[in-house]
């Protein structure tokens, strides 16, 4: 039985709905299997696909549920054992596949299948001496997927009679094969010589160098393997992110890596995630290992409750999410109301700047009262160098349409490859001498401020750091929200500050502290921290300010 053609067939006659990635995949890998280049240094082998499946569905034993019951496997996991185990190198009938990321929703079976996989791996692999380790940041987690198995072995005869179980691991003594649970902070990382790396849950992981040396320890091997298996996560600074993207682009087929196979079950947009038929694209196991109904009642709750939100899209789904709310919505952070210069010419006005050297966008901000108005006027100008809108052209990234913002005036593009600090205190002195808006204090972050801070206050600029963090921009920023909600603040319809809005979202700190964070990497939410720092200052002041333009 071939079960990578059987996948493939029902997926693309719409019998089975799943991911584009899913679908591009095995596609590809059933037509290399039917109509096979001879010039291809691999080949598929039905027989090495079927024999862990077969070691599985006959040997392996539910510990979960109903107990002592054989592990049957869906289809879904038997195409991906398939792939795995069935490609081969014609030169040496060693595996194809080195390396390889399950991406797959919550419940669907996850350390069932890797406690299946390392399982097979110690015992019928052919493989002396194997070391198989599951890894993860802490060992409690490492030990999810080796307690699973132990719990297999207890509940099948045949192997608890060929396995021994020890205080910290499991060993196969007719090949000294032996399997163990090691955390980042383990002292015994150094000189493993790994035939299998298991990871469950990558995203946990934020040690890169944890990723590394295990799959370095497995250099010496015939046909190892490194197998992660995974959620989405929403700690944006570990590995996760990089692996997700590197699997994306060789699915996509940006990259050719015909040594890594990735398998990505998660929705195809954000907005399919209220769309009962979609789910199943994040959750393959939808009706036979997760249940129905459990994540109907998620997807309910998450409607009416926006704190629970980011968790089901990023758990159940797969959608890449900030641990946090969205802050504005886009009605909310929307203001079509436009002013002219003139309009605010010989005006009073609290300054605020966010700055960045190369990537991120540096803004600077004047916001302005005037007399018996309670509008607050927003008046900001961004800062990019010529280099970064290149880069961005070269590696065909639509971040966002600069140049356009840039002939509209909003936008002043820096020469070389960092962002001009002198055109920022060019740009306030050109409000202050020309249209008349005296700046009654900037604030600022001292990071990267340097010489800027000395350069404004030569040019007659009274300078106020502000604190980065929720301390400092909580209730501001809780003030802000409010005013831009209640269409009090008029920032001239200014397209780049609306997109920084709309990428903003909120972290929670304690009970009532909040503070701005981005959506995702790829955003930009420059224009609304330089907005909150001269809002901080304006609530700071709020008496004082208001006796001048009174």
């Amino acid at each position: 039985m071939n079960y990578i053609t059987e996948y493939a067939n029902k997926i693309n006659k719409g019998e089975i709905i799943t991911s584009r990635r899913v679908k591009a995949v095995y596609t590809k890998l059933a037509n290399e299997i039917s109509a096979p280049d001879k010039s291809s240094p691999y080949y598929f082998s039905e027989e090495a696909a079927n024999r862990p499946i077969a070691f599985i569905e006959r040997f392996c034993k539910q510990s979960q549920g109903v107990i002592g019951e054989p592990i049957v496997l869906d289809l879904f996991q038997k195409a991906y054992i398939s792939a795995l185990f069935g490609f081969l190198e014609k030169e040496t009938n060693n595996r194809r596949f080195r390396e390889t990321m399950f991406l797959v929703a919550r419940k669907n079976g996850k350390t069932t299948l890797l406690s299946c996989i390392a399982l097979y791996m110690l015992i019928a692999d052919y493989e002396g001496a194997a070391e198989i380790y599951s890894v993860a940041t802490k060992k409690d987690q490492a030990k999810k997927v080796l307690t699973e198995a132990v719990n297999m072995i207890k509940q099948s005869p045949e192997l608890r009679a060929v396995t021994k179980k020890r205080r910290t691991s499991v060993c196969f003594p007719a090949t000294s094969s032996e399997f163990e649970a090691l955390a980042s902070d383990s002292n015994t990382l150094d000189g493993l010589n790994s035939h299998a790396v298991i990871i469950d849950e990558l995203h946990a992981i934020r040690d890169r160098n944890l990723y590394e040396v295990m799959k370095q320890s497995t250099s010496s091997r015939r046909q190892p393997l490194v197998v992660m298996i995974t959620t989405s996560g929403m700690v944006r600074e570990c590995i996760f992110d990089e692996m997700y993207e590197f699997a994306c682009d060789i699915a996509d087929g940006k990259v050719n890596e015909p040594t890594f196979l990735p398998v990505l079950y998660e929705l195809d947009n954000r907005e399919e995630w209220t769309d009962p038929q979609m789910w199943i694209k994040a959750n393959p196991g939808l009706g036979t290992i997760k249940q129905f109904k459990t994540l109907a009642n998620f997807v309910e709750r998450a409607k009416n409750s926006p704190p629970d939100l980011p968790g089901v899209l990023c758990k159940d789904f797969n959608i890449r999410e900030n641990p946090s709310t969205a802050w504005l919505t886009f009605e909310e952070a929307q203001n079509t109301a436009t002013y002219s210069m003139a309009n605010i010419y010989d005006t009073y006005a609290i300054g605020g700047c966010d700055l960045s050297a190369t990537t991120d966008l540096t803004c600077a901000t004047l916001l302005i009262r005037k007399p018996k108005d309670d509008t607050v006027y927003v008046l900001q100008q961004y800062f990019l160098p010529e280099a970064r809108i290149k880069y961005l052209e070269e590696k065909n990234t639509n971040e966002a349409p600069y140049k356009l913002w840039a002939e509209r005036g909003l936008l002043t593009v820096c020469e070389g490859k960092r962002v001009d600090f002198s055109a920022v205190t060019a740009w306030f002195c050109e409000m202050r001498d020309k249209h008349k808006i005296t700046c009654y204090k900037v604030g600022y972050d001292r990071a990267l401020a340097g010489y800027w801070v000395d350069e404004m206050k030569q040019n007659g600029f009274i300078m106020e750091q502000v604190a980065q963090g929720p301390f400092t921009w909580s209730q501001p920023m809780k003030e802000m929200g409010a005013a831009l909600s209640d269409n009090k603040v008029n920032y001239n319809n200014n397209p780049m500050l609306l997109w920084c809005l709309c990428n903003t979202a909120v972290k929670k700190t304690g009970l009532n502290n909040i503070q701005p964070i981005k959506i995702t990497d790829k955003r930009r939410i420059d224009g609304a921290v330089s907005l909150l720092n001269a809002w901080v200052v304006y609530v700071h002041d709020y008496e004082q300010f208001m006796y001048y333009i009174n």
